[in-house]
């Protein structure tokens, strides 16, 4: 692949990781009836650790290509901590939310698994 293509496809990687940030959030903090079962007893675990999966495999992948090492460090510690608040504060937003442990821990595992993965996939190689 030539720059331009390059560049073209890390803004559209920008855009889709913006656009999905601002989802999650706003699912975060609204009821959600009507949400398919997956036939097991933690559905909901589910759910949190795959969003959460989708949203650091967006994020790490968007930053990866940067020359600065610390950079996936410190954007891993900010997705840790996005979870972290959005699972904190929810319940005080909406009273139908509740906070739960498991949720806060699928989260987390979310965000390591597809850190990880991320990382070591090459999907755009700006090197």
């Amino acid at each position: 692949m030539t720059i331009k293509p390059l560049l073209v496809l890390r803004k559209l990687l920008l855009f889709v990781a913006l656009v999905y940030t601002i989802a999650l959030t706003i699912t975060t903090f609204i009821n959600l009836n009507g949400v398919p079962s997956l036939g097991s007893s933690f559905d909901d675990k589910i759910y949190h650790f795959v969003a959460y999966f989708g949203l650091a495999a967006l994020w790490i992948t968007y930053f990866k290509p940067s020359k600065k090492k610390q950079i996936l460090n410190i954007v891993l510690l900010c997705l840790l901590l996005f979870g972290i608040v959005l699972e904190l504060i929810q319940h005080k937003l909406n009273p139908n939310r509740t906070y739960d442990v498991y949720d806060l821990t699928a989260n987390c595992l979310g965000i390591l698994l597809g850190t990880l993965i991320a990382i070591k996939l090459d999907v755009i190689k700006l090197k």
